[in-house]
């Protein structure tokens, strides 16, 4: 039975990424490492506690002690635990290098030292900046533009080295804007959703023509067991969903699916930094066989239907993010 640590695995993309896995594969167990901060949750695999498949340990990506604990037991390591909100990056930018980079750091010398067979980094588009123009490839240079991005690109750099330098068994993927089910009610899409419910203002950045790529985490989850399999050692993979929409594309979709009215749109002051089009080339990953099949106007039709039924779960988390809220107001304005 191979066994698979996967770091942050209570988050959002990390719970449907074990969750996809535990369903696909019988022979496999998954351990979740997971330092739950404000958006790991370990209701988000409520579903799989007490099965003999799965194991949750708390801790930190930091703490060489449990990291090595863990890495000396298991086959592949899947790297989701990170920082990963924009906005708080702005605020925080100290948190989102201590976990981005040091915590990558030691995952890598553990991953050298008990011979992993793969080290799978999960990264962002982002690392690349903004595009007017065309789609950025694997080979693309990288031009962050907010600390988060700058902290993910670090962590892709320092992975890069240790397959370099130690011969550590890399690959890197970097996804488009994932939704679905679980993601934490900050991001533009469930905190829309959950806003229209409640006919609370959805504050739009800018003037909402920034463009993004969108992938539904399930097209992304088939995409990185793809790379997991079928990928090659050293590489990196471009995972996106062929849906580059303007956010006010989202917005107003969003409020048709729930039928609402478009008066709840408030346009606010854009973000610091604000990238303006994120546009990625998939063809790498296209050649192992894989495709997105969620149709954009289908998966947010999913997403909404998954948060209308889910009210319990994302109405906790909205009472705790509320003093967060407050405070990013207050040093840029609403959002």
């Amino acid at each position: 039975m191979k066994s698979i640590l996967v770091t942050g695995g209570a988050g959002f993309i990390g719970s449907n990424f074990v969750r996809y896995m535990f369903n696909k594969y019988k022979d496999y167990k998954l351990m979740v490492l997971d330092a739950l901060t404000y958006a790991g949750n370990r209701e988000n695999l409520a579903d799989l506690e007490g099965n003999s498949r799965y194991e949750f340990y708390h801790g930190d990506i930091q703490d060489k002690e449990i990291v090595d604990k863990l890495m000396s037991r298991v086959d592949y390591v899947v790297n989701f635990a990170a920082e990963t909100h924009v906005d708080r990056s702005i605020l925080e930018a100290g948190k989102f290098i201590d976990t981005d980079v040091r915590g990558t750091f030691v995952l890598l010398e553990a991953a050298k030292k008990y011979q992993i067979e793969k080290f799978l980094h999960i990264s962002t588009d982002e690392v690349y900046g903004s595009i007017e123009n065309g789609s950025f490839k694997e080979g693309d240079p990288l031009e962050p533009n907010s600390p988060y991005s700058a902290s993910k690109g670090g962590g892709d750099l320092l992975v890069r080295s240790y397959h370099k330098t130690y011969d550590v068994p890399v690959i890197i993927t970097r996804s488009s804007n994932n939704y679905g089910p679980y993601q934490y009610p900050e991001k533009l899409i469930p905190l829309f959703i959950t806003n229209a419910i409640d006919d609370m203002p959805l504050p739009l950045y800018g003037d909402g023509k920034n463009v993004r790529d969108w992938i539904h985490v399930e097209d992304n989850c088939s995409g990185l067991d793809a790379v997991l399999h079928n990928g090659k050692i050293g590489q990196i993979y471009n995972i996106g969903g062929g849906n580059e929409r303007e956010n006010i594309f989202i917005t107003t979709t969003i409020l048709k699916l729930l039928n609402k009215q478009e008066s709840l749109i408030k346009y606010v002051k854009d973000r610091p930094g604000h990238d303006r089009r994120y546009s990625i080339t998939t063809d790498k990953v296209q050649a192992l066989g894989w495709e997105p099949k969620f149709d954009l106007t289908a998966g947010l039709e999913d997403t909404v239907n998954w948060y209308l039924k889910n009210e319990i779960w994302w109405r906790r988390i909205k009472e705790k993010q509320e003093d967060y809220r407050k405070y990013y107001e207050s040093q840029y304005g609403e959002r």
